[in-house]
């Protein structure tokens, strides 16, 4: 009985240490990488391939690795005071999306990709926005992102990020500039106002012409105007009351008199 019962101790015994034993196994040699990770894999100090998503099995002391994020990022590009083409000082931020495409060489090509691409996006925003135009700047942000992006996505490809987007958020302009577009704003609307009655004027005129046309052509048709004026002018609650004597009448009293 008593040999059974140090058989079955032992039995124990040895399954903790078994138990402590694959324990320390698994926290020495596995190692768990996201779905959204890769892992970069150095041998004794030398690249030895990528460490894909679930379990994966280290050497302690003769291998490490480094994890990267292949998830889309974006870096806020801080306001950059640029000079334009046309002599205008102004201020512009933008926001980079970038990711990851190939960790082995944003690991071992660069030392540290994030600062890289946002130093390089800013060059590529004083580049192109200095090259340009103010109205293009204000009118046309898209494309000049699009060519910042190109200019980016080319030096950085070396480095296994690829830039999905660049876009420009602020544009802020001198306080004495906005007074000037202000005024050129004002301007143009009324240059519009203008033509636009004028347009109406020629138009309203047209239409007179074509009325007096149509009543001079007509007996009595101006007879009727003046009544249907008289009508109008009986609605209304004035003091003042105005008499319409038509042309015809005027013209039959100077028959009259040249005939006597």
């Amino acid at each position: 009985m008593a040999d059974i019962i140090g058989t079955l101790g032992f039995i124990v015994f040895a399954g903790f240490w078994i138990v402590v034993l694959l324990v320390m196994v698994v926290l020495f040699f596995v190692r768990i990488v996201i779905q959204y990770e890769r892992g970069v894999k150095f041998t004794l100090g030398k690249y030895s391939g990528i460490m894909n998503p679930g379990v994966n099995i280290i050497i302690p002391i003769f291998q490490t690795y480094r994890k990267v994020d292949i998830r889309i990022k974006t870096i806020d590009v801080p306001k950059q005071e640029v000079m334009t083409r046309d002599n205008v000082p102004v201020n512009i931020n933008a926001v980079i999306y970038f990711k990851v495409k190939d960790p082995a060489k944003a690991v071992l090509d660069i030392q540290d990709y994030m600062f890289a691409t946002a130093q390089l996006a800013q060059t590529a925003l004083r580049d192109i926005v200095g090259a340009s135009n103010l109205d293009t700047v204000l009118t046309k942000r898209d494309e000049i992102g699009a060519q910042i992006k190109q200019l980016v996505d080319i030096e950085t490809d070396a480095w296994g990020i690829d830039i999905t987007n660049i876009k420009m958020q602020d544009v802020e302009l001198p306080q004495d500039m906005k007074r000037v577009m202000a005024k050129q704003a004002e301007a143009e609307r009324e240059k519009r106002a203008v033509i636009i009655k004028a347009e109406g004027e020629v138009i309203a005129s047209t239409n007179l012409a074509k009325a007096a046309k149509t009543l001079s052509a007509s007996n009595g048709a101006m007879h009727l105007r003046t009544l249907n004026t008289l009508n109008d002018l009986s609605s209304d609650q004035s003091n003042t009351v105005i008499f319409a004597i038509p042309l015809e009448i005027l013209k039959a009293f100077e028959g009259m008199s040249k005939k006597k």
